[in-house]
């Protein structure tokens, strides 16, 4: 007998217009797809129901996709070897891709990708990826862990379901919300997400990886760098770095963008509607920082939004005019001589890009506290990243280190998720907008003024506390936690940069005029990088301003005048 009730075929529970959408994209569909869901009466009965639903109206929206529902236990379950509820199968006697939990927010979208992949029999994967697959000889189980408002995680997700299409005899491929899963998060000592266990604890890995890292490391249950350090990696030529595993060859381009967040996307489509064949390259997740932003509300035209749909909005609009790569870093480039039309050769690890110019649009990464205990507990109590991994904390203890908008932005969003949440900031005043201010007090969140972190404490497997000081008194205590938030701040990601050879500034951001060129003919800069007023709008602005200053400057080089 079924958990669930029957379902009025009269109504649907996906919105018309998420239908809509959906039933374009299943008209690609080839072969059948099969769901089977598992659930225990008890157990996350509201998250079972959801996904039910959620899957009977995929079934009425296609008759290649199939929906049967089981109990747990029965003899299905006992076959499949299902114990978690709810479990959500894709045509389980071909292939081993499971979603441990409800596909919810950004897992909803990986999951659609996996109907998708597994209806077409293509695993998606990279000829390099492909060929680091072969020498697997054993069997596989990925278990990667994820929380509904991680960006980063549908992109680690696909690389488990991929490599399981791919080598259904031998990869395992489990998607793992980690809230409905506890006593699994909990043995595996998760702390922040993407976080990958290999073969139940042989190998982890945490953050999303490059493909191929995530394939190499999978096939030898070992981190590249130790790979590197044995000297080889077998069944790969000509491995040279960490990313580096095999070769593709992209071929030449007018422009390459380097980073894919509103200046880098915005330079693409100036860059394209110009006439210039760009390509725009981005090593983790397009957006960049503003798509781990939980609500953006100086944005025009939209009152408030969350940061992930805002920079979905954008990509969607920006892959209109120009490939975007995401997952896909740059390794190195090599400058050839402007005054002789030498390329400029952008690497990464799937081939090279000869290209006539080079926007630069990294933007920043966050920056650490840099105290005892901050690397020892990073994953494991000490996040970067609330969107990603709030949920985590639900009905516990954080602090969240700063006093910017980023720092009262994470915190109200800890508190609205039902965390409890201190902030600790090191001056007698917040340094951040007057609205936020507002907001942080009307909600009771508690402070503690000039105080600085000393060290982070903690019991060997996670954060169980913060060393603090008073900076007027000196006056030193101990706040208990089961996590904490650093919010301290960015520093621009100038490595690239500095590689070329392009001028910094005093204050470690790249020299720029208002037309973007730096020092260095052919490399424009766009965003963070620049410093200044650090805004979505300022980086669209300076995007479109660098890809018309490479659009003349390749139609007439002023560096041959």
């Amino acid at each position: 007998m079924s958990l669930f009730k029957k379902k009025n075929q009269e109504d649907w529970f996906l919105p018309e217009d998420v239908r809509k959408q959906l039933t374009d994209t299943f008209q690609a569909l080839k072969e059948p797809v099969h769901l089977e869901l598992f659930a225990q009466k008890g157990v996350n009965d509201d998250f079972a129901d959801y996904t039910a639903k959620f899957s009977a109206d995929l079934a009425r929206l296609t008759d290649k996709i199939t929906f049967k529902q089981f109990e747990i236990p029965s003899e299905r379950a006992t076959e499949l070897g299902v114990t978690a509820s709810p479990t959500l199968c894709l045509n389980p006697d071909d292939f081993h891709i499971r979603f441990l939990g409800a596909p919810l927010g950004e897992e909803g979208k990986s999951f659609i990708t996996s109907v998708m992949l597994v209806s077409l029999r293509m695993s998606g994967l990279s000829e390099a990826s492909l060929a680091l697959l072969k020498p697997l000889d054993a069997e596989r189980l990925v278990q990667v862990f994820v929380s509904p408002s991680c960006p980063y995680c549908p992109g680690q997700v696909m690389h488990a379901v991929k490599s399981a299409i791919a080598r259904p005899d031998l990869v395992k491929a489990e998607c793992i919300e980690m809230n409905e899963n506890r006593e699994l998060t909990e043995k595996h000592n998760v702390g922040s997400v993407p976080h990958t266990i290999f073969d139940s604890g042989a190998h982890d890995a945490l953050g999303l990886m490059p493909e191929e890292r995530f394939v190499v490391e999978m096939v030898h249950l070992k981190s590249a760098e130790e790979l590197l350090d044995e000297g080889k990696l077998p069944g790969v030529e000509g491995l040279e770095t960490a990313t580096g595993y095999g070769t593709i060859e992209p071929g030449a381009v007018d422009l390459v963008i380097i980073g894919a967040g509103p200046a880098g996307l915005t330079a693409g489509i100036y860059a394209v509607r110009a006439g210039l064949k760009a390509v725009v390259l981005e090593k983790s997740i397009i957006g960049g920082q503003v798509s781990l932003t939980p609500v953006v509300e100086n944005y025009p035209g939209f009152t408030n939004v969350p940061g992930k749909q805002l920079m979905d909005i954008m990509s969607e609009h920006a892959r209109q005019y120009v490939p975007v790569h995401e997952g896909e870093g740059v390794e190195s480039i090599s400058m050839g001589d402007a005054a002789k039309d030498e390329p400029i050769v952008v690497t990464t690890a799937r081939g090279e890009y000869p290209a006539k110019a080079v926007i630069l649009a990294t933007g920043a990464s966050y920056r650490k506290l840099g105290v005892p205990g901050e690397e020892t507990y990073f994953g494991r109590g000490v996040n970067y990243c609330a969107s990603c991994d709030g949920y985590l904390y639900k009905g516990k203890s954080v602090a969240i280190i700063g006093g910017g908008n980023t720092a009262l932005t994470d915190a109200l969003h800890l508190k609205n998720l039902g965390v409890n949440v201190t902030i600790v900031h090191r001056r007698d005043e917040f340094r951040a907008q007057k609205s936020l201010v507002d907001s942080v007090e009307r909600e009771g969140i508690q402070v503690l003024w000039n105080t600085v972190v000393e060290s982070i404490e903690g019991d060997g497997r996670k954060a169980t506390s913060l060393k603090l000081r008073n900076v007027k008194d000196d006056a030193q205590t101990e706040l208990p936690l089961d996590g904490v938030f650093m919010a301290i701040g960015q520093k621009a990601a100038t490595e690239l940069a500095k590689s070329m050879g392009v001028k910094l500034n005093a204050d470690g951001y790249v020299e720029a005029g208002p037309d973007m060129r730096t020092s260095v003919p052919r490399v424009y800069v766009a965003g963070d990088l620049t410093g200044g007023l650090q805004q979505i709008v300022t980086a669209i602005g300076e995007g479109s301003v660098a890809a018309m200053s490479a659009f003349e400057d390749i139609s007439h080089p002023y560096w041959k005048e």
